[in-house]
């Protein structure tokens, strides 16, 4: 494949200004986990205190998840994007001011951060649904590996900024930035232009309770998706709770790492990812789900790093490879979705695949804070690891996970010039926004 096919979802103007808001928003956002982590470490240096902000915005997220997929199937997903949007700057700034005056405390924080969680309960299904109305089918690919590039890319400097934030002018201006950035990507998606829904949609639509059940009833014939989400829904609680949890107070408390030295291994795992991006987006997936989940062990690598060897050198090298095989599970996921889903239902389905992935996290969250205070930290990362790798495997004894293939040939290479017939909207079956 050639380099301009690898970026042509670009040449579609729709793509190019979502590509830009996504970009735009991902840059303040991923500095947000180093900054909100000691943020509340700096008011209550316990596990419990972090285990609370985070748990409280994973529930908020899980309980509003279904709504969200409701209304983004709804309505103009870009609308509700701007929105979400516009609730998260005025949290983010929020939470930036009471942290820079000094005022914060950690029921404020836990307050913002819930209300955030439900935001993003509207924001994650929107976002799924709107990929395949802005880029061709068959070049689904190599657009969810843009957007992944864009957000590992950023990744990459975005925790490291965070953590010289931190150690120099405090957690509070990286969340301000934050907040700033969702301004921006309001307005560049105001650019998307979407084509508004045909006049007789808003009549065809039933109640919430059976679009629910419309979507439940997709998401449950097909077995590859609830066997892979429910099978995230256990290891994702082991890693909010090793790496969310476990992570940070071990960096704190390690003096070859420190608040600073986190930062850097997130971006090591940033960087593990943008190179895997380069290969996704020249490689073709063709079993998906076969390779994202014998890649997705390797997550276990820098828990078991963080136990026995907690030092910056072992430990970023452990994400980074974790960060390579998050994205070869990331873009696989999403194009099985937006290739073997409907569009019409898509943010549904993925509000309940949002839901069995993160419904756990709560408890994972809260349970290792507990566990801290009365385990050794070292024999809880080493089985928890084991422990991960062997539920992760277990989603490949459903031979439709093993062998979901593709239902879209990539585009034929033409040559340099030649134009090409775009699809419109309407010609595009089962498309409408």
């Amino acid at each position: 494949m050639k380099v301009q096919d690898s970026l042509g979802a670009l040449a579609d103007r729709r793509f190019a200004w979502y590509f830009a808001a996504r970009s735009v928003s991902t840059a303040g956002s991923v500095m947000v986990p180093v900054a909100l982590a000691f943020a509340v470490l700096h008011i209550d240096s316990s596990a419990g205190a972090l285990a609370q902000v985070l748990g409280v915005r994973t529930l908020t997220m899980v309980v509003f998840l279904l709504v969200g997929g409701v209304v983004a199937d709804r309505f103009s997903r870009i609308v509700v994007l701007q929105v979400s949007h516009v609730l998260t700057c005025v949290t983010q700034a929020l939470a930036a001011y009471l942290i820079i005056g000094g005022n914060a405390t950690l029921t404020q924080l836990t307050v913002i951060e819930g209300v955030n969680g439900a935001v993003s309960a509207f924001t994650m299904p929107a976002m799924m649904g709107i990929v395949p109305l802005v880029v061709d089918r068959s070049r689904l690919q190599q657009a969810n590996a843009l957007l992944s590039f864009s957000r590992s890319g950023l990744s990459i400097i975005g925790p490291a900024v965070a953590g010289v934030l931190v150690v120099s002018v405090g957690p509070g201006w990286a969340l301000a930035v934050d907040a700033l950035t969702y301004a921006v990507a309001i307005v560049c998606l105001a650019r998307v232009g979407l084509p508004r829904r045909p006049d007789g949609a808003g009549a065809a639509r039933h109640s919430m309770v059976r679009e629910l059940r419309e979507g439940w009833s997709e998401f449950r014939r097909r077995e590859w998706l609830w066997v892979v989400v429910l099978v995230f829904g256990l290891t994702n609680a082991i890693h909010s709770g090793v790496i969310g949890v476990l992570g940070p107070l071990v960096a704190a408390s390690t003096e070859s790492i420190g608040e600073a030295g986190w930062g850097l291994v997130l971006s090591a795992e940033a960087v593990g990812t943008v190179l895997m991006t380069l290969v996704m987006l020249r490689l073709r997936l063709k079993r998906p789900l076969r390779a994202g989940m014998i890649a997705i062990c390797v997550l276990a690598v820098p828990m078991v790093l963080l136990g026995v060897a907690p030092a910056l050198v072992p430990v970023a090298i452990g994400f980074f490879l974790a960060g390579a095989a998050v994205e070869v599970f990331g873009v696989g996921w999403s194009t099985a979705l937006h290739e073997h889903v409907p569009i019409s239902v898509l943010s549904r389905v993925s509000s309940y695949d949002a839901l069995g992935s993160f419904v756990a996290i709560p408890i994972g969250t809260f349970l290792y804070g507990w566990l801290a205070t009365s385990v050794d930290t070292e024999t809880l990362m080493i089985v928890s690891a084991g422990v991960y790798v062997v539920i992760s495997l277990s989603a490949l004894l459903s031979r439709s996970v093993r062998e979901l293939g593709r239902t879209v040939e990539e585009r034929a290479e033409q040559p340099a010039g030649e134009p090409t017939e775009e699809p419109t909207e309407l010609s595009r079956p089962g498309v409408s926004e």
